[in-house]
């Protein structure tokens, strides 16, 4: 249950939906040990404020990236999180740093808007009560 509450507190606090999309992207920048880098990337779970981002390279948490997609537009990264690291491949979580047009437009799709808070916890409210509603009519219903 608590992980549940969990995902809907997580899911009323994002900006923007998430899309489970996967494309290449070309990623620059310093790595943990401050050599600079220029490399392909696959960029996952787009969302219109970032994504998480697979490469075979150690970043540090809160440096700045640059990121370019197939149609060459570039922005400016925050590496906010490490989310994953398995084989030699870490993933990952940016940030655009600047929310203009660029960024805006980066991955080239519209994101549905995100539900308010009260439509959240309205639909969570109507699951229960139809969960409720099945109990009592019992197994067979």
């Amino acid at each position: 249950m608590s992980t549940l509450a969990t995902t809907r507190a997580q899911i009323a606090k994002r900006r923007s939906r998430r899309i489970a999309l996967n494309t290449s992207v070309g990623l620059s920048g310093h790595d943990r040990q401050k050599c600079p880098f220029t490399m392909p990337a696959q960029a996952t779970n787009l969302n219109r404020h970032g994504a998480a981002v697979q490469l075979p390279r150690d970043l540090l948490v809160g440096s700045t990236v640059m990121v370019r997609n197939a149609r060459g537009t570039q922005v400016s990264a925050r590496v906010v999180s490490q989310l994953a690291a398995s084989q030699g491949v870490s993933v990952y979580a940016v940030e655009f740093v600047e929310q203009d047009d660029a960024a805006n437009n980066f991955w080239g799709i519209t994101f549905p808007p995100i539900a308010s808070r009260a439509a959240i916890a309205e639909q969570a409210g109507m699951a229960r009560r139809r969960r409720g509603f099945l109990s009592l009519q019992g197994p067979e219903a």
